[in-house]
């Protein structure tokens, strides 16, 4: 009997081993990214059309956030991103202080916006929805993002990548922001290009 119960014993370490490595094979399909703004692959811009002319151009430099893509179930994907709106950026120092300030981003009382996502739909072979919640200026609406995949593959580092860009379009009015433009600005459009290190 006391052979017996020796023999058993690996059997039974060998059953805890696989039980325990249960939980992370359920997971292992659901990779983890972090934007790569270190590396400046990464970008948060928008346009406004100015008078109905032309576009005006801008971005903001400071930013961080993650996603996941769920190889099984693409629909559990998850993106999570937080901008720095003082990092405003459109090539012109008075303009910029005037973006900043109380007409618009009032970026004192409101340093950060920030965008998470409520559901994420696969459309074509390199095409999906992202719906989410933005927060600008201590609003939060809903807001959806057409997607398009530009790749996923190693990387020279030994790394992996996944690469997106994706837009949207919303009422300045819907953020508080009422500062009258003109009827052709009233809407700004945000343009997102982002590369994730998987994790």
């Amino acid at each position: 009997m006391k052979a017996m119960k020796i023999k058993m014993l690996p059997i039974a370490i060998w059953c805890l081993a696989v039980a325990a490595a249960i939980p992370a094979l359920a997971t292992a399909a659901v990779e983890r990214y972090v934007i790569d703004t270190e590396g400046g692959h990464a970008f948060v811009q928008f346009r406004v059309k100015h008078l109905a002319y032309s576009w005006l151009y801008g971005r903001f430099n400071d930013f961080s956030g993650t996603f996941t893509y769920d190889t099984e179930d693409t629909s559990n994907s998850k993106v999570e991103v937080t901008i720095d709106t003082a990092s405003l950026d459109s090539n012109h120092a008075e303009r910029d202080k005037h973006l900043r300030g109380k007409d618009f981003l009032e970026v004192d009382r409101y340093p950060q916006a920030s965008f998470k996502s409520t559901a994420y739909k696969e459309t074509g072979f390199n095409t999906s929805v992202l719906e989410g919640e933005l927060t600008l200026k201590g609003i939060t609406k809903p807001i959806t993002i057409e997607v398009q995949r530009i790749g996923n593959g190693p990387d020279p580092w030994g790394g992996y990548r996944r690469g997106y860009q994706g837009s949207t379009s919303f009422a300045l009015k819907d953020f508080g922001i009422d500062y009258n433009l003109g009827p052709a600005a009233r809407e700004v459009e945000m343009i997102l290009s982002i590369e994730g290190v998987r994790q």
